[in-house]
């Protein structure tokens, strides 16, 4: 109860904010509350790709040498990241330990340059959530004042008994930006909230992909300091 009553007060204080300060009379105070409050809402979502249940999967993040000169931490921890959401989501499956595959990734040097189907045979898995990082950024390009977080990838997924082994059976391409403001510099906030935050976004938007949840109606629009207890809990 109170977390909703907290939430309506600073519903009504944006609104307030956005529309006195335009002069606007009571009737458009309360319709610019609701826009607030419509902004909000989640939409139950099917997954987009149902088919690791019931097999064994490993996830995959592929970078260039730029990115994980620069970023270190980042290929390990989405690795771990996504698929231990995948492992805590989903019935009925069994995923790769994100450090087996990341030992593997090290000690075959090679390994972005074989067949897919040869990857899976390797790892001994049905499933592959491959992961190719295009872009990863915390800063607007020559600005290292302001924080503007962009994490850009292509998600694919190998079927090892699928029709043809060696190519995607679906794509899919998943951008995050973190933080959703501008403007925010490096006095406000620090690299490694950016960072984490960047990260978990991106992780929670990937294996979105795998199940059943409630995603913001207007992505754009959304505020997620406004959640509610029940409203995070249905996105986990």
């Amino acid at each position: 109860m109170l977390n909703r009553t907290l939430k309506t007060i600073t519903l009504l204080a944006l609104a307030a904010a956005c529309l006195l300060s335009t002069g606007c009379a009571l009737p458009t105070l309360i319709g610019g509350m609701a826009q607030v409050e419509e902004y909000q809402k989640l939409v139950d979502t099917p997954p987009k790709y149902a088919g690791l249940e019931g097999k064994t999967v490993a996830v995959l993040v592929q970078a260039d040498y730029s990115t994980m000169f620069e970023h270190a931490d980042v290929v390990a921890n989405i690795t771990g990241g996504v698929a231990g959401r995948i492992a805590t989501k989903l019935e009925n499956r069994q995923i790769l330990d994100a450090r087996h595959v990341i030992n593997w990734q090290y000690r075959t040097p090679q390994w972005a340059a074989l067949p897919f189907g040869e990857m899976c045979a390797q790892l001994n898995v049905d499933r592959i959530v491959f992961i190719d990082l295009l872009e990863y950024r915390l800063n607007p390009p020559g600005n290292r004042y302001l924080w503007e977080g962009t994490c850009v990838a292509r998600v694919g997924i190998i079927e090892r008994d699928g029709i043809d082994p060696d190519m995607f059976v679906e794509t899919f391409d998943v951008t995050v930006k973190y933080p959703q403001e501008s403007g925010i510099t490096r006095d406000a906030a620090s690299g490694e909230a950016i960072n984490f935050g960047l990260q978990y976004n991106f992780v929670e938007k990937t294996t979105w992909l795998f199940y059943q949840h409630l995603e913001p109606k207007y992505p754009d629009r959304y505020r997620q300091e406004l959640d509610t207890k029940q409203q995070r809990e249905g996105k986990r």
